[in-house]
């Protein structure tokens, strides 16, 4: 796990090393690094995990239910991909911005219709799921924080087969943190407080 922690640093740290004849966008960090479709950067791999990331999240809320420590977690987590992954695309519309395969320039914004690059909804809906878990167990068991280098692996594996930007992944997973800071910080969990009481009793208990 260390090994992949320093590996990940140390991808992160390379892409966003400034290219600087050629960094833009709108933090200035924006550039192309070298197309890596290959070995744990596959894009299928990134599929998997934003797909099994939304499976467990809705799966352990609907098991656990609300009425433990774990199930609530699971359901503030549900908030947060919810409302981090809707915002993400209301963003990629409004801002409509090319991805690195359409075009080497990172200052595309606003090109119309189906150029949705900025910012990152898979690195949003990652960052969104982890969270609310590190805020409700990382004070105790240090080892969740670990949860991070989910999203910290999204962000390197989208910018190297050039489905988005620095500053696409960059945002996206502030999008993730914030809104699971804002599920953490809530009284009750707000999708499970607008469903029928029964949700509350996790599948496993009823039967």
């Amino acid at each position: 796990m260390r090994a992949l922690g320093r590996f990940l640093c140390s991808s992160l740290l390379s892409m966003f090393t400034l290219a600087a004849h050629a960094a833009g966008g709108p933090f200035g960090i924006d550039h192309l690094v070298p197309y890596d479709n290959s070995g744990i950067w596959k894009r299928s791999y990134q599929k998997d995990l934003a797909a099994g990331t939304a499976l467990v999240v809705l799966g352990g809320a609907l098991w656990e239910g609300g009425d433990s420590k774990l199930g609530d977690t699971f359901w503030r987590s549900l908030d947060s991909v919810a409302l981090a992954s809707g915002t993400a695309q209301v963003m990629k519309f409004a801002f409509s911005r090319e991805r690195p395969s359409q075009t080497s320039d990172p200052n595309q914004f606003f090109t119309g219709h189906g150029n949705q690059s900025f910012p990152s909804g898979e690195v949003a809906e990652i960052a969104g799921a982890v969270t609310p878990f590190m805020f409700a167990y990382g004070p105790d068991h240090p080892a969740v924080y670990a949860l991070a280098l989910l999203p910290a692996y999204d962000m390197v594996a989208r910018v190297k087969v050039h489905g988005h930007w620095q500053s696409d992944v960059l945002v996206g997973a502030g999008l993730g943190v914030g809104f699971g800071w804002y599920a953490s910080r809530r009284e009750h969990p707000l999708i499970l407080s607008m469903l029928p009481g029964g949700f509350m009793v996790g599948i496993h208990k009823k039967f």
